[in-house]
């Protein structure tokens, strides 16, 4: 049975509501695929971007979508190519002749949930236009600042297979998401469950079936309620101390900046938040370390070589410390 301190302390109950009516709502599309709808949804909360990777063909797009349909909020989508220009992302000054006057037409950034497909299909400075936006929520051009309206959140995919045509993240914007999200093969019981689905569905349109759960302004609630969940001073240790050894590993090329720790830090409270309670505990931190650290870290060429993978070296760093309880 829960405490009634921290029951009393937070009421989660719209939170923890409009969580089970999102997950309710993409069920209804999506078989499967649990973790990467979680972890979404976390972002969410947490103001937080995603990126997400996996092969074609695993609902990765079609998630981000239903995500968005199922809150009621402004939805733009940004298909990345190779000849996409800057100007194409954030927008452009045009020239109104009757006023004489150039006017800045905002370009599809503009919304509260925006997902950009293949994110690593356009050229490095189509890639910057996203930077600023991502880390401070605004657009500056011609010395003009164009704040976002709040929620904004980007969800990227990309494909890890298929590289020609692509331009790899620079790491300062691969630090910019708060989560590398892998999706996975469905298993072969899923897939039936899919095929299922989609014949009984016949030629209705899929997003049809989905309803809003959350309103933006309900949103902009719950990301204050998120901020407050407690967080003990052990954890906040544990969390530095994961991230430093990041730093200290001799797997590792690259570690893990400052803003992974604030990642982690937010991530779990929001992990916390929709399981119910109003305090982190180490399985929350644990639970939301490795989305948040895989794209973070850079391995040496001989682990590569060795075809080892980021998750096994943030695996290995874990059970090298002691877990708080």
């Amino acid at each position: 049975m829960q405490d009634p301190i921290f029951e009393n302390r937070m009421d989660l109950s719209l939170l923890n509501g409009a969580v089970a009516k999102i997950t309710a709502e993409i069920r209804k599309v999506i078989v499967g695929q649990d973790e990467m709808v979680r972890l979404m949804i976390v972002a969410l909360l947490a103001d937080g971007h995603v990126l997400i990777e996996g092969v074609p063909g695993v609902a990765k797009t079609l998630t981000a979508k239903l995500i968005a349909k199922a809150v009621d909020a402004s939805f733009a989508r940004l298909q990345f190519t190779p000849d996409l220009m800057p100007s194409d992302v954030i927008g452009t000054p045009v020239f109104n002749p009757a006023d004489a006057k150039f006017e800045f037409k905002k370009g599809p950034v503009f919304g509260n949930i925006v997902l950009v497909d293949e994110i690593n299909r356009a050229p490095a400075k189509t890639q910057a236009a996203l930077l600023e936006v991502m880390e401070e929520r605004q657009i500056s051009i011609d010395g003009i600042t164009y704040p976002m309206e709040a929620p904004f959140m980007v969800m990227a995919t990309q494909n890890p297979v298929e590289q020609e045509g692509t331009y790899r993240l620079p790491e300062a914007q691969l630090d910019r998401f708060l989560f590398k999200i892998e999706v996975p093969y469905p298993s072969e019981k899923e897939e039936l469950q899919i095929l299922t689905l989609f014949h009984q569905m016949g030629n209705r349109a899929i997003l049809q079936n989905v309803q809003a759960a959350l309103t933006a302004a309900q949103i902009n609630q719950l990301r204050q309620q998120v901020k407050e969940i407690l967080v003990e001073e052990k954890l906040l240790g544990f969390i530095a101390k994961l991230v430093h050894q990041t730093r200290n590993d001799k797997s590792i090329y690259l570690g893990a900046s400052p803003r992974a720790s604030l990642a982690i830090m937010n991530a779990s409270k929001a992990m916390a938040a929709i399981q119910g309670r109003d305090f982190v505990t180490p399985d929350d931190i644990l639970s939301v370390a490795a989305p948040v650290l895989r794209h973070r870290i850079m391995l040496s060429p001989e682990k590569e070589m060795e075809g080892i993978s980021e998750n096994d070296i943030i695996k290995q760093i874990i059970n090298s410390l002691e877990i708080p309880r």
